[in-house]
């Protein structure tokens, strides 16, 4: 499966710049986590703290870089990223959820106000390519339970100790 073609409305430098999918995944081995969005519990505890850290070791293992994607706007994950002192993930913002919608992840979270949102999956893109996603359990709209079981950094690095990006 190759990933969706789109365009990212992104803030740098107090100025508005387009991304495209082509700009950020052509030529790259991307690890690409989601989550439903930026401030809250599981995803400000855990997930996005446990990527930065373990950011040197994801790079060892053949990646190029880590991306972070949410339904939310630049101005949010900009302001995510100063509060949570990210400095090495880079913060894709996917304010209108399309390419979260064309990854067949976007959910409908309108139970707990959220409204529609990306479900919680991590994926490793090979030039725009989807080598190996972890979606987590009971996908669906407005879902009971918000379960953190295989898109964690854990989960990835395992699996990324497992296969040899660079001699594929």
């Amino acid at each position: 499966m190759k990933i969706p073609s789109v365009t990212f409305k992104m803030r740098e430098g107090g100025e508005w710049i387009e991304k495209t999918s082509k700009d950020l995944f052509s030529g790259k081995k991307i690890v690409l986590f989601a989550l439903p969005g930026a401030f809250t519990p599981i995803c400000s505890s855990t997930m996005l703290p446990a990527y930065e850290k373990s950011y040197a070791e994801i790079l060892r293992n053949g990646v190029d870089d880590v991306y972070c994607l949410s339904v939310n706007d630049a101005f949010v994950m900009n302001a995510w990223a100063v509060d949570q002192d990210i400095q090495k993930v880079k913060m894709i913002p996917d304010g209108n959820g399309t390419f979260t919608r064309m990854m067949g992840m976007l959910v409908d979270k309108s139970n707990l106000g959220f409204g529609m949102r990306s479900w919680r999956y991590s994926m490793l893109v090979d030039d725009r390519r989807v080598r190996k996603t972890f979606v987590e359990t009971e996908f669906g709209d407005k879902a009971p339970s918000d379960p953190f079981e295989v898109s964690d950094a854990e989960t990835m690095l395992t699996y990324l100790e497992t296969i040899d990006l660079y001699n594929e």
